[in-house]
């Protein structure tokens, strides 16, 4: 029998999609070449890091926790307030890039993250 398992899975499940953000956010607040995008989020990124947490989990194939609590993510509509031009998107894929290659073992998961991930921060473009 062959099952195959959800990105989610395969990373772990909750507590390492938990991992993951916390480390995204630890890279924001301390990498010099995320101030733009470290400015665009408010001082205490406790709520953000929550909502991406939730984002994740169910954008990777895990409980759609967001939608529970959100409805539809709407990234772009939700992300419009925020001026966010190629350089925050840049610098935000440099943080979760990272977070992904200090985090996710398995090259070929990375890698297809990376790809879907880096598509998502250029649809926030909207600069």
């Amino acid at each position: 029998m062959n099952i195959t398992k959800t990105p989610y899975e395969q990373l772990g499940g909750e507590n390492a999609v938990k991992r993951l953000v916390s480390r995204f956010y630890e890279l924001m607040d301390i990498l010099p070449e995320a101030y733009e995008i470290r400015k665009l989020h408010p001082k205490d990124l406790s709520s953000s890091e929550n909502k991406l947490f939730m984002f994740l989990s169910g954008w990777l194939g895990g409980p759609s926790l967001y939608i529970e609590k959100y409805g539809h993510p709407r990234l772009r509509k939700r992300h419009m307030p925020f001026t966010i031009s190629e350089k925050e998107s840049k610098q935000w894929m440099l943080c979760m890039t990272q977070a992904l290659n200090e985090q996710v073992a398995d090259e070929k998961l990375r890698s297809f993250l990376i790809t879907q991930l880096t598509q998502t921060a250029n649809h926030m473009i909207n600069q």
